[in-house]
């Protein structure tokens, strides 16, 4: 065969030449098709190996048309009819193989800025489009003149020239078949073109264990180099997670003020960061499995595990933060509570939530503009049907504003008394004295009567009515006062105009006293009050520096240890309720004495 075309297509002829005789056997028809897979499967490599070579390549045999053309002309006034004939089947020949080049440099090109979907229409498009630009090439039937007998050369020629065209067209339709059931090869191919690996691949699947593994690999849709490349990437995602977390620790150590939220940071993101790192490996698993595809609904469900670890990421840094600032507060003399951050937190978390849970949607495929529309429409609803919680998330913005109670504060409201363990964004939960926890709506404390037995800074009242008998003389009753109020006044746990205290540096209205404002109390009264029915009372009425309860029962303790003392040394006793009972017939006073305990 002379050199009308190229070895690939020389070759094929020879292929379909040898396939039409009527002596080949059957193995040899075994051999040829395997050959011509090989040789389809050779040829689609070099052209994507060389894809923009390929490209650029000028169309073929314009010349050799153009030149046909002019001689059909000179032939057709000379009446040469078989010399006609072949130079119009010749050309026709040249025509499908343009229109087959022009197909290939359609795909390469429809190969760009596609998905797979995108390509696999397009693909179809231009196939079509092949297959009916040699429909119309051929539409007379040529084989009737290989019947023809002449000793004509140039109906020799034409004979010859009409077998090559119709086993071009054979060579067409075998190339378009190659092409459906590779679309996925194309496609692959074309990524590791793009990623600068097809000469990489090629040389991989040129090897021989490539040969003998890939027919078995391909059957599970895997081939040697994607087990590589799934294999490299898991170790680069892994290398790169470890440098990463490396260079981070090296950064933290050099961080001066921050580093403790830098550590406390990494430290509670390694477990989510460790589970991203999977995803990532199960991703670019499935995609590279998929020739480099990406699949609608798998695409949207990592999208939606991404969106939803990087919420949770942020949710941790927000936590550290919080707590790291609230133990901060604990440690200095700040005006901040801790229930404004733990609110604040709260709430900023709520908003995380949502913005997480938005995104999540958008990657569902959801429309966002849609969502907020319907929640627009329905907020008003919503804030009727939502009206209770709603009271109590304003009640506790009020709580938190109006610095009534905090967290650890001893209250009574509503009946309930005990300590606010925290103040939520619906309720305050307290835990009372016999270790039992109260809810408390946080609409009711902003609306009710609140006892807060923590907002005094120095004195905590020491109150009693001391009963004696109306047989103490009225000297040992003047000493007993006089020696009880000095012995509070110089008892080192009773706050008196002479204990010291470092006022906070806080504006204070004209109006209110510096002491009531911040909770001090220097009142030392003690006074002979009245006389009852049974006794004498002497008021003691005084605080303790102490506002703990335990150091107020010990300082009372000792206080009243003392009073007994005084009285003891002063020839005065305690009083006990008596009755006296007058009978009308008798002259005598009878007097009852009648104990009772004390609470």
């Amino acid at each position: 065969m002379d050199a009308k075309y190229d070895a690939f297509i020389s070759k094929q002829i020879e292929y379909i030449d040898r396939l039409d005789d009527t002596d080949i056997t059957q193995d040899e028809i075994k051999f040829i098709l395997t050959k011509q897979k090989g040789d389809y499967k050779l040829a689609l490599e070099k052209i994507m190996g060389n894809k923009q070579k390929y490209l650029d390549k000028a169309t073929l045999y314009d010349n050799e048309i153009f030149a046909l053309e002019k001689i059909i002309k000179i032939n057709k006034r000379a009446g040469n009819r078989y010399a006609v004939l072949r130079d119009e089947v010749q050309v026709k020949s040249y025509e499908i193989l343009k229109n087959q080049h022009k197909m290939m440099q359609g795909i390469l090109s429809a190969l760009d800025d596609s998905d797979s979907v995108e390509f696999s229409k397009k693909l179809k498009t231009l196939i079509e489009k092949n297959k009916i630009a040699n429909k119309t090439l051929v539409s007379v039937n040529y084989k009737e003149k290989l019947e023809i007998e002449s000793h004509s050369k140039s109906l020799k020629q034409a004979k010859v020239n009409i077998k090559e065209l119709y086993a071009l067209l054979d060579i067409s339709v075998d190339v378009i078949n190659y092409l459906y059931i590779s679309e996925n090869i194309i496609f692959r191919l074309n990524k590791y073109s793009k990623y600068n690996l097809i000469s990489t691949v090629l040389v991989i699947n040129s090897s021989q264990v490539a040969k003998a593994v890939n027919p078995v690999l391909e059957v599970y849709g895997l081939s040697v180099v994607k087990l590589l490349l799934i294999a490299i990437l898991i170790v680069l995602i892994y290398l790169a997670q470890k440098i990463i977390y490396i260079i981070l620790e090296s950064k933290i150590d050099s961080i001066g003020e921050h580093q403790k939220y830098s550590k406390e940071i990494l430290n509670v993101l390694s477990i989510p960061l460790h589970r991203l790192i999977i995803v990532i490996n199960i991703n670019m698993i499935i995609y590279v499995y998929n020739n480099f595809n990406s699949i609608d609904m798998l695409s949207k469900l990592f999208n939606m595990m991404y969106a939803t670890i990087f919420t949770f990421i942020i949710y941790k840094i927000v936590k550290v933060i919080a707590k790291i600032k609230i133990d901060e507060l604990d440690t200095q003399n700040t005006q901040i509570k801790n229930d404004v951050i733990n609110v604040g937190i709260k709430i900023l978390n709520f908003f995380i939530l949502i913005m997480g849970l938005l995104v999540i949607l958008h990657f569902a495929g959801a429309n966002l503009t849609a969502v907020l529309s319907g929640l627009g429409i329905g907020g008003f609803a919503v804030a009727l049907a939502a009206k209770d919680s709603l009271a109590n998330f304003f009640g506790t913005l009020s709580i938190l504003f109006s610095d009534v109670l905090s967290q650890g504060d001893w209250i009574v409201v509503n009946g309930q008394e005990g300590v606010v363990i925290e103040i939520g964004t619906r309720v305050t939960t307290l835990r009372t004295f016999d270790n039992a926890l109260i809810a408390i709506p946080n609409a009711i404390i902003a609306n009710q009567d609140v006892k807060n037995w923590n907002k005094r800074s120095l004195g905590r009242r020491i109150k009693m009515s001391l009963g004696i008998k109306y047989s103490s003389k009225s000297k040992d009753i003047k000493n007993a006062v006089e020696e009880i109020r000095v012995m509070l006044d110089l008892h080192k746990d009773i706050a008196t105009e002479n204990t010291s205290f470092d006022y906070k540096n806080k504006a204070v209205a004209k109006l209110v006293s510096k002491d009531d404002a911040q909770g001090i109390k220097k009142t030392l009264l003690v006074y002979l009050d009245e006389f009852s029915d049974s006794s004498m009372n002497i008021l003691v009425y005084c605080f303790t520096k102490s506002v703990n309860w335990q150091e107020w029962l010990e300082t009372k303790e000792d206080v009243m240890h003392k009073i007994m003392e005084i009285f003891e040394k002063n020839n005065i006793e305690f009083a006990f309720p008596s009755l006296s009972v007058y009978h009308e017939n008798e002259t005598r006073l009878f007097h009852t004495a009648c104990h009772s305990q004390l609470d």
